[in-house]
């Protein structure tokens, strides 16, 4: 049976050189990178190169980049230690984040009582600027956390901008650029965010590993305790072999990254004419333009297709999803749609379809053709 991998925003398949590289360190650089003898000074080695080339391809220090085991731990860390350690007393975020930071918003506003305001979404899924102004100016010590790319929508914010305001009324910002980084141009010399992170599995690398970018003299703290790894800032031995193949994956995303991106567009344009052709009524939700490896649609199926949609292509050797991998086994219609669509167009069967450059113009005809057949 044919196998299609469409859920690439879910995570995405090992480069081969990431895997060499992974295999390489593994088996001829095992030692503790902590430790002073030789093979302990190899594994540092690395760890440091691989933290400098991650760096760079950012445009920010070395010293910036502190590795992590994911996203979620970072996105958790970042906020837990504004409000702690940096003594933030409102946080403005969105109801359509990653679940990483509206469980973690939830979670302090139990703990210590704070102010969470969100910030009013328009149908198409974009942030209300204007109402994020408002809302910085009220003074009061203020972390604002918005993500860059949407992991179910693909709508994307305007970093730069958001950035720019934040600084206008002195508020840190955090962005969760999970879905962005490895795919899209960052330069953290020209935008003033505070935070941003990282998981190496959704550009191609390995699961288990991520990083935080902390800009220098924010004052933030370590969320766990043990040894003076990352600067005192993440205890634990660092995975040397998980960050070497990280570092090496988002090198060969930046190489790639302009004919990977064309590519990548062209497809999902092609599938966007072909939905037109086989099923005139569907709709997108959100807009074309939205972020170029990331489709979320509508179908014009009736609703009690809904159920089945997804089991109904599996069975067809295709994978996609109806929203955050991390949140796939419920029944709950996803939160990022109920706050862009209305109750009758939540029922209905909607699709995220997410892209790499491992998917051809055939994979696409195959689940149109599948689409046809439920």
């Amino acid at each position: 049976m044919k196998k299609v991998y469409l859920d690439n925003a879910s995570t995405t398949a090992l480069r081969p050189e990431v895997i060499q590289e992974i295999t390489k360190v593994m088996t001829e650089d095992f030692g503790n990178p902590s430790s002073t003898h030789s093979f302990g000074r190899n594994g540092k080695t690395i760890l440091e190169l691989s933290r400098k080339s991650i760096a760079k391809h950012l445009n920010c220090t070395a010293q910036e980049i502190i590795f992590t085991s994911g996203g979620t731990e970072a996105d958790n860390w970042i906020l837990r230690s504004a409000v702690e350690d940096l003594k933030v007393q409102r946080i403005i975020t969105s109801k359509t984040e990653h679940h990483a930071v509206l469980y973690s918003v939830l979670a302090l506003q139990s703990d210590y009582n704070i102010q969470v305001d969100y910030v009013n979404i328009y149908p198409d899924g974009t942030i209300d600027l204007t109402h994020l102004s408002n809302l910085l100016a009220q003074e009061k010590k203020t972390i604002v956390s918005l993500m860059h790319v949407n992991n179910e929508t693909g709508t994307i914010l305007d970093l730069d901008r958001v950035a720019v305001i934040c600084r206008q009324y002195n508020a840190l910002f955090h962005s969760d650029t999970v879905q962005s980084v490895g795919k899209t141009e960052i330069d953290l010399q020209k935008t003033s965010v505070d935070f941003i992170v990282a998981s190496a599995h959704k550009f191609h690398g390995p699961k288990g590993v991520g990083f935080a970018f902390i800009r220098k003299n924010t004052g933030l703290q370590p969320l766990i305790f043990g040894g003076e790894q990352e600067k005192g800032l993440r205890a634990g031995t660092e995975a040397v072999h998980q960050i070497a193949g990280m570092a090496k994956a988002l090198s060969l995303s930046y190489e790639n990254l302009e004919e990977e991106r064309n590519y990548i567009s062209d497809l999902k344009m092609y599938l966007i004419d072909q939905l037109g052709i086989h099923f005139p009524g569907f709709r997108i939700n959100g807009k074309k333009e939205d972020f170029y490896n990331i489709i979320n649609i509508i179908l014009p199926f009736s609703s009690d297709k809904t159920s089945m949609l997804l089991f109904s292509l599996d069975m067809k050797g295709i994978a996609v999803s109806r929203g955050s991998a991390c949140q796939s086994g419920s029944i709950k219609p996803s939160h990022v749609l109920k706050e862009m669509l209305s109750e009758e167009d939540l029922k209905l069967p909607n699709l995220r379809i997410s892209f790499s450059h491992y998917n051809t113009k055939e994979d696409i005809d195959w689940l149109v053709e599948s689409l046809k057949m439920v």
